[in-house]
């Protein structure tokens, strides 16, 4: 099978209160809790989707960084075939912590359903998924650090075997409200601003 070359089109980080697409700060505020600073992010950008107040943490990251990458290119009205490949090292310990604090104490038992939702890592994939669309290909992995050759060999398989147009991916981890989110869209079509762009060089500016 011949090889088509992959691009990345855009790129989205998030960390220290602040979103930066494609190189440049978008949002910025002051310091701030992690609850705090995505909802006046959610708000700054005029996001409709009121589902994203109750989703946790980890979704909230991955939601904020993916909308900014996908509404410009997902249709309401046609399939969107974009796969997603997302990873993380924490996978959902933070909702864990919560969810177990809920049932720890006997005397004010009281499991969450609302929290315990949100105790597989791949639910903010299904979010994702719900908003824009998407029935394509989706995977949630956990390594111990940011591996971006592996994320690049699994997209560029993904889109030389045609099981996607596009694939986002990238790396969104959440946890005791220390937080990075990378995220890029990937795909055959040919983009000369990114041209000797690594994954693993994005990711690490």
């Amino acid at each position: 099978m011949i090889q088509n070359k992959t691009y990345i089109q855009n790129y989205c980080t998030i960390e220290n209160n602040e979103i930066v697409l494609n190189g440049t700060s978008v949002f910025k505020i002051e310091p701030t809790d992690f609850a705090d600073f995505a909802k006046q992010a959610y708000r700054s950008f005029e996001m409709q989707y009121p589902k994203f107040f109750k989703m946790d943490a980890l979704s909230k990251l991955a939601f904020l960084g993916s909308e900014l990458l996908l509404s410009p290119i997902t249709s309401a009205t046609e399939e969107n075939n974009i796969a997603l490949v997302l990873a993380n090292k924490s996978s959902s310990l933070d909702t864990d912590v919560k969810y177990q604090e809920s049932i720890s104490d006997k005397e004010n038992y009281f499991p969450s359903p609302a929290i315990f939702v949100y105790t597989l890592p791949n639910i903010c994939l299904g979010e994702i998924s719900i908003r824009h669309q998407l029935k394509s290909e989706n995977s949630f992995f956990i390594f111990e650090t940011f591996n971006a050759e592996f994320m690049s060999n699994y997209s560029n398989i993904l889109l030389n075997t045609n099981k996607a147009d596009i694939v986002l991916c990238g790396w969104v981890e959440f946890f005791n409200d220390n937080y990075k989110a990378f995220l890029c869209t990937i795909s055959t079509q040919e983009n000369t601003e990114y041209t000797n762009e690594t994954i693993n060089t994005l990711y690490n500016k």
